[in-house]
């Protein structure tokens, strides 16, 4: 079995906790279904937030999910003049027999805009 990496993000419209679990969860649901993935093939994840980002730990809402048993961690993004506002990233180990080139990377509504490069 392979280690893996997964990318994905979103932008929020607000800086509410209750905002951010709704948009982190349903991140975090579409990264796994997207990529035939269950919290058991996850072996850690790592979650950004740009510095506008305060109401809450992202990885809270994992917790939400039922991944109680993933390390998590948070941290913040650089503060890069005219960079996209209220973002959280992603970038998950998951162990994987799929090839690098067919994992799923995930960014949803206008965080598709950052990488599409691999953003499907």
């Amino acid at each position: 079995m392979a280690v893996r990496a997964v990318r994905g993000a979103v932008q929020l419209e607000r800086d509410e906790a209750g905002h951010m679990d709704e948009q982190v969860s349903e991140l975090l649901t579409a990264i796994l279904e997207r990529n035939g993935l269950t919290t058991d093939d996850l072996i850690s994840i790592w979650f950004t937030a740009t510095p506008d980002l305060h109401s809450d730990f992202p990885a809270a809402a994992a917790r939400k999910l039922g991944i109680v048993d993933v390390p998590l961690i948070c941290a913040q993004e650089l503060d890069i003049e005219d960079a996209m506002p209220r973002v959280v990233r992603v970038l998950a180990h998951i162990e994987s027999d799929v090839p690098r080139s067919d994992i799923a990377h995930v960014y949803l509504g206008a965080a598709g805009a950052l990488r599409k490069d691999i953003a499907q």
